[in-house]
């Protein structure tokens, strides 16, 4: 607590300019007048003693007068000429630290290269020359930028500043203490956990000296960063000490031992535990990290309560800047645990028995990433599953449960030999979903099939790689070649892909027992997103359509017929709005087979405004008679236009559309029972006459 003496001389001080000799004054001032209130507290309560000293000095020429100061000096102090304003201060300090940010800067780098030459020296001699120029360079690069500053600071030692221009100093000199204090500490904290975590791994774990090198210099931004944060704070907090100094340097000075000697016992101390812990531990980084937050707690109440013994203020609690950090943190952490891999579903996925399939010969061509399935049986059935919609968080538990037994129930009661699943697997869609996370579905998806033990495959959707999701495309896709065939003996997901459009395009053919291509399945990629607004559906671009019509040429050729076939994929061309509206009309130029569109989010078809090739490629080839889709979760009607069938598969959904977990009618599957001679029938499976 401040002394009453201190402040009423503190009062006087107030409108007269900062000099190191109006701060000579007070302190002397100060002290006189203390000396004399200690005699008078002998003998009187405190408050009559302060009295007498008011009524004694209270006036400031009384004081300067018992400190021994005459008249004149008494008007050099008070006078205001030559005092530096705030707008003139802060333009000088703004100078000054640009030369810091590059005297920092240089010296960082200079150490970063001084360890490469340490190393150098030792390993690559010839090398060891450059580097060491380059850190010279570095050195007198800083010390060029040095030299200017502590010029000017010598010029200025001896100014004045106006009450606003030094309490603007007072507010830097405070932070920049406090700054220099918590970047030992950081400093600290930070090079002990990067270097003795990599000396952990290779002492206890199988690195080589080389990929030690190799990894300690790939990451040495992480030493530099705090030793550049320490010399800024350093040159910051004297530059400021210079022009005000702290109320009690000489404790400020004890602090900055303590917390160092407090620094270096903590994390010395941390280490020894973690090493000691390292055979009981498995992951022994968590212990680091939960003393890395213990160590943080610990600097933040050091902040709070002891930083205030040595600041001219103690610390200042800004609203704003709290909610800020607040909000940053809150945003980080949501964004960080919506990301998380959860596992939840699956203790159910490892109860999973296998279901009761015919065994097929399954083979890979290495070239051109075509599986071939050759049928054991008569009738070969195909599932086609859509919009799933995986979740994979805590929130989405109970939806994810339910779709993964609704799929379970589809597979066991029409106990297929294969299962296509056109698309939107996984719905990382943050706040929709509570998750960003598109790996983990994908992996428990893979599991449960594996599981079950029947072959499967898979088309991309315009969910299953959102913007914000965890994996990109070429992410996931390593992840599905991870998953595959070589792998889990029934994902038939190809490891070669063919150079065009999409994430994946896919050929997978279908052979009798006697060799004879029976039907050509083509997966095909009908992308995402255009990015030229929201759910701006992309299209089945005209190199896929190319890739498709050669592969339906090559095989006709092959086989000396036209080939049959079916295509797969995500999101419906435009020919199925096409035939929705005829059928809508009553026209005769499409059949209706089964199914309705209740489709009303947005249209009764989501398709994509722009118009593929596809369908007239089709028609040219005479190849596919049939084609199936997803993405309109409400949508299952089957018609046929032109000699096509166009088909929606019924979805999975439960977590996606607002309600549609309690909906009922559009959930399911669809059973595709492919004959010998090509010929193929089509059973629309509803969810809820299975579950009866």
């Amino acid at each position: 607590m401040e002394k009453p003496i201190d402040k009423l001389v503190g009062i006087y001080f107030e409108d007269i300019p900062y000099s190191d000799k109006a701060v000579q004054v007070q302190e002397n001032i100060t002290e006189k007048l203390n000396s004399e209130y200690e005699k008078l507290i002998k003998d009187k309560p405190y408050g009559e003693a302060f009295e007498e000293i008011v009524s004694m000095y209270g006036t400031f020429s009384n004081m300067l007068e018992l400190a021994g100061y005459s008249a004149k000096e008494v008007k050099d102090l008070s006078s205001g000429e030559k005092a530096k304003d705030l707008k003139t201060v802060k333009k000088e300090m703004w100078r000054q630290r640009r030369r810091i940010y590059g005297i920092s800067f240089f010296l960082a780098a200079a150490f970063a290269e001084l360890l490469w030459f340490i190393y150098d020296l030792l390993a690559a001699p010839r090398d060891a020359f450059f580097v060491f120029g380059y850190m010279l360079l570095l050195a007198a690069g800083a010390f060029c930028l040095y030299k200017r500053f502590m010029r000017y600071e010598r010029e200025h030692q001896t100014e004045k500043y106006q009450t606003e221009a030094f309490k603007y100093l007072h507010s830097l000199s405070d932070k920049y203490a406090k700054r220099r204090l918590n970047t030992i500490a950081l400093t600290f904290a930070v090079i002990t956990i990067f270097v003795l975590s990599e000396l952990r791994f290779y002492f206890l774990g199988s690195s080589k000296f080389a990929e030690l090198v190799e990894n300690f210099f790939a990451n040495i931004i992480l030493i530099e960063i705090p030793i550049y944060l320490l010399i800024k704070n350093i040159l910051m907090q004297k530059m400021f000490f210079w022009k005000c100094k702290l109320p009690k340097e000489a404790l400020y000075r004890r602090h900055r031992i303590g917390i160092t000697v407090f620094s270096g016992i903590y994390w010395l101390s941390a280490n020894i535990i973690t090493i000691i812990s390292g055979q009981l531990i498995h992951y022994s980084i968590n212990l680091i990290l939960l003393l890395g937050s213990l160590f943080a707690l610990l600097v933040l109440i050091y902040n709070i309560t002891l930083r205030k013994s040595f600041t001219y203020k103690n610390i200042v609690i800004n609203k704003k800047r709290i909610a800020v950090f607040m909000s940053a943190v809150i945003i980080f952490s949501g964004y960080s645990l919506l990301q998380r891999d959860t596992w939840y579903t699956q203790p159910y996925i490892n109860s999973i028995p296998v279901v009761e399939h015919n065994n097929h010969q399954i083979s890979y061509n290495e070239e051109n990433g075509v599986y071939t399935i050759t049928s054991s049986e008569q009738n070969f059935k195909i599932l086609h599953l859509t919009d799933i919609h995986l979740g994979g968080s805590l929130y989405s538990y109970s939806k994810d449960l339910k779709a993964l037994k609704a799929c379970y129930a589809l597979i066991e009661y029409t106990k297929p030999d294969f299962v296509i699943v056109t698309g939107d697997l996984c719905f990382p869609l943050g706040i929709m979903s509570m998750s960003l996370n598109n790996s983990t579905p994908v992996h428990q998806f893979a599991a449960f099939m594996r599981n079950i033990g029947i072959p499967w495959a898979f088309t991309y959707g315009n969910h299953d790689t959102e913007g914000l999701a965890t994996l990109s495309s070429k992410e996931l896709n390593d992840v599905y070649k991870s998953l595959s065939y070589k792998t889990s003996g029934n994902l038939l997901y190809p490891y070669v892909q063919p150079d065009i459009s999409g994430r994946n395009n896919q050929l997978i053919e279908l052979r009798n027992s006697d060799g004879s291509l029976n039907n050509a399945l083509f997966l095909i990629d009908s992308n995402a997103y255009t990015g030229e607004g929201i759910n701006v559906y992309d299209y089945i671009h005209d190199d896929q359509v190319d890739w498709y019509a050669d592969e339906v040429k090559r095989l006709s050729e092959q086989e000396g017929h036209t080939i049959n076939s079916l295509v797969f994929f995500h999101i419906p061309i435009q020919q199925y709005r096409t035939a929705y509206e005829l059928y809508e009309a009553g026209s005769d130029e499409v059949k209706y087979f089964f199914g309705k569109n209740g489709e009303k989010m947005i249209d009764k078809v989501c398709c994509s405004d722009y118009p593929s090739s596809l369908f007239d490629r089709m028609l040219e080839l005479g190849s596919t008679t049939g084609v199936f889709c997803g993405h309109d979760h409400y949508n299952n009607m089957s018609l046929e236009y032109k000699g096509i069938r166009l088909t929606y598969g019924m979805s999975i959904d439960y977590l996606a559309m607002p309600g549609i977990e309690d909906d009922e009618e559009q959930r399911g599957g669809e059973l595709i029972t492919l004959h010998p001679d090509g010929s193929w029938d089509l059973e629309q499976i509803p969810l809820k006459t299975i579950m009866e």
